[in-house]
């Protein structure tokens, strides 16, 4: 039976929860449901939507959303936040040794292929040293639970890791439903976390840029699932919202046309991937990006958040060493655990998942958003079988994991309070001046019974995370 984080293994209601739950017991009947319909209506009309490729019925959905919110307290944040500072610390060391004289390599802390060979792997970032020296600005590391202790990490997001502006608009809505229970309840602010990324992105500009470094958010436009998220953001940093056909490179410096002329750009948040940034170095057919951008950039005239070439620490299959590149670059034990995994290019480990592989859940190394993977557990013969064919053909491509009974958390279903599996996204910002951790998260919970899938993409929803002070 699944942990539940309210009720612990069933011995009652655990400490973070009695408030809410004294709170449930005296709230009229239907309240949670009026309010569920009310954030509903607003979500509408604010357009809080996100796209769902390749089906021709809908392009545009709202993301469920629970208003019953999932609570950490705060001893169990201060080992959260610890482990994912150490995490995200040795993610930048990492990079920055792949990307530079491999001592990792060379000490067989992992295999050399498994990284130079990989297709998120930058050979164009080789010998180059970001500004300011941070690799992933922006950090999404999701996290599930199985226990009062039992936090593992799920994976690593080091790209382009969406889902804040959804942890924002969660917070500022239970706010607006609540403020009841927020007058109760110690709650860490999430609201501060534009604040924490403006002075991180600040910091992380080129020395030349000065005390007032210009911004901006590079989105591939409206067209793109997480458009809303990238106009939120620059709505809320309060910088420019930019495609590539906004900007330019004229002597070797990045620019942004204005109504007022061009004006030098000195850091972009780009929401676009590295094949697609600039058609003289990458894809030639992108339309997306800026030609000339890298040139700018390896001349160190302009930050890019999140860096070139760290899709690498994204790849499911060097998620596995993780363990070993913390104690290589912090010489210290993990804090926080990864799920055990198999790796399917290991003959020995794929001929244990080829005959296990009805309990398993099997990944892609480079897939994202629920999509390309098997759940054993929940798949029918023929997927099975399909996948199995996949996993013989190429096995490299391919990791396999226990089937974890993920903790559940109380959940609006219908009218009634029901467990449903829930898992945790929390954001870290790294720059010069150190690693920090937003208190809370993007808290994804799986709507169906008995589903494991938190993905929004495939059915899943959101959820408020509290943390609290106390």
């Amino acid at each position: 039976m699944a942990f539940d984080e309210m009720s612990g293994d069933g011995g009652g209601v655990r400490d973070p929860y009695r408030g809410l739950a004294r709170w449930l017991e005296e709230a009229p009947e239907g309240l949670l449901q009026a309010r569920s319909r009310q954030a509903e209506l607003f979500f509408r009309r604010m357009g809080i939507t996100f796209a769902v490729y390749g089906e021709a019925e809908s392009s545009e959905r709202l993301i469920p959303f629970d208003v019953v919110p999932r609570i950490i307290g705060a001893s169990e944040w201060a080992g959260l936040e610890a482990g994912l500072i150490q995490r995200v610390e040795a993610l930048n060391l990492f990079l920055s040794d792949i990307y530079g004289p491999q001592e990792c390599l060379k000490a067989g802390v992992l295999p050399p292929e498994l990284v130079l060979t990989n297709p998120h792997y930058v050979p164009e970032m080789q010998g180059r040293r970001p500004p300011r020296g941070v690799w992933v600005h922006i950090a999404g590391v999701d996290l599930v639970r199985t226990g009062e202790d039992g936090f593992y990490v799920l994976e690593d997001n080091c790209r382009t890791p969406s889902g804040v502006s959804y942890m924002l608009e969660n917070r500022e809505m239970m706010m607006r439903l609540f403020p009841d229970l927020f007058a109760d309840y110690p709650v860490r602010p999430v609201e501060t976390y534009t604040d924490m990324l403006l002075q991180s992105l600040r910091a992380c500009a080129p020395e030349a840029a000065g005390s007032d470094p210009t911004i901006v958010v590079l989105t591939p436009g409206p067209f793109n699932s997480a458009y809303y998220e990238h106009s939120f953001l620059a709505d809320k940093l309060g910088v420019d919202l930019v495609e590539g056909r906004d900007l330019f490179v004229d002597d070797g410096k990045v620019f942004m046309r204005t109504t007022q002329g061009r004006q030098q750009v000195d850091v972009v948040y780009r929401r676009i991937d590295d094949a697609y940034l600039d058609p003289l170095t990458f894809r030639p057919d992108s339309s997306l990006g800026v030609p000339g951008l890298m040139t700018a950039y390896q001349a160190g005239t302009v930050t890019l958040a999140n860096a070139v070439g760290t899709g690498v620490a994204d790849d499911k299959a060097v998620y596995t060493y993780m363990p070993e590149i913390i104690r290589f670059f912090t010489g210290q034990e993990p804090i926080l655990k990864n799920v055990p995994t198999l790796r399917c290019r290991e003959p020995q480990a794929l001929k244990e998942v080829l005959s296990n592989l009805d309990q398993l859940v099997v990944k892609e190394v480079g897939g994202s958003g629920g999509y390309g993977m098997l759940v054993g557990p929940a798949a029918s013969k023929s997927e099975v079988e399909a996948f199995r064919k996949r996993l013989v053909n190429d096995p490299d491509d391919f990791i396999a994991q226990p089937t974890l009974e993920l903790s559940t958390a109380p959940t609006l279903d219908r009218g009634e309070l029901c467990g449903r599996h829930v898992d945790l996204r929390p954001f870290v910002l790294s720059s010069p001046d150190g690693v920090r951790v937003a208190p809370g998260g993007l808290t994804r919970v799986a709507l169906k019974p008995g589903s494991l899938v938190v993905n929004s993409s495939q059915g899943g929803g959101t959820k408020d995370t509290w943390v609290l002070d106390v």
